[in-house]
């Protein structure tokens, strides 16, 4: 009997030690921050692993070879009345402020210098800098009537060109620069006009 005693204290002892457990408390103070902790870590880890755009590189524009006027124009060389491309100051080999030696600046390739502004113009063209044959110089044309044209023929080069007149007693200038190709064959137009000077196949 006394064994049967035992048997069932030592039973209800054990029974009472591996019931239920009391619930743990939560601080929730500590649930927040964990959670917040974690939110941060996949938003870092996201951003982490999103691809970039990677910009590819631009072309950098090549640089145009932009003339700068190539004299002052109070060099400009004087005008024949008579039409004739004529210069009076002789320069030096190395300045092309000087008359163009026609003869020796190469082939001549045509060119109809068109009068569209508002008067009477003179032009000077200036081969401002050595063609393939080592010339440059000015060359001038006179008493170019509106609505009228001349046909010059021109060495291949860059070209500066400077025509200035008279209209109802106001005078006016205009400018423009053009390069004649050694190989061109075509006539080609240089269409003077109020401010503008503009060389194309067809004015």
């Amino acid at each position: 009997m006394k064994y049967f005693m035992f048997v069932a204290v030592l039973c209800a002892f054990l029974l009472s030690a591996c019931g239920a457990q009391p619930v743990p408390t939560v601080d929730p103070a500590q649930v927040q921050a964990s959670a917040v902790a974690q939110a941060n870590t996949i938003v870092a880890l996201t951003q982490v692993a999103m691809p970039t755009v990677t910009p590819t590189p631009e072309a950098s524009p090549t640089p145009l070879d932009t003339p700068t006027p190539p004299f002052d124009q109070s060099t400009l060389p004087t005008l024949d009345l008579s039409g004739s491309p004529t210069s009076t100051s002789q320069g030096s080999t190395t300045n092309c402020v000087k008359p163009l030696d026609m003869g020796a600046a190469g082939k001549k390739h045509d060119t109809l210098i068109k009068n569209e502004s508002s008067g009477t113009i003179n032009i000077s063209l200036n081969l401002y800098k050595p063609n393939e044959f080592g010339e440059c110089g000015a060359i001038s044309y006179a008493g170019v009537t509106k609505n009228d044209s001349i046909t010059v023929g021109l060495p291949a080069g860059y070209w500066f060109a400077y025509a200035w007149g008279t209209h109802n007693g106001t005078s006016f200038k205009t400018t423009g620069y053009f390069f004649v190709q050694p190989a061109q064959f075509l006539k080609i137009e240089l269409c003077v006009r109020d401010g503008l000077i503009v060389y194309k196949p067809t004015c």
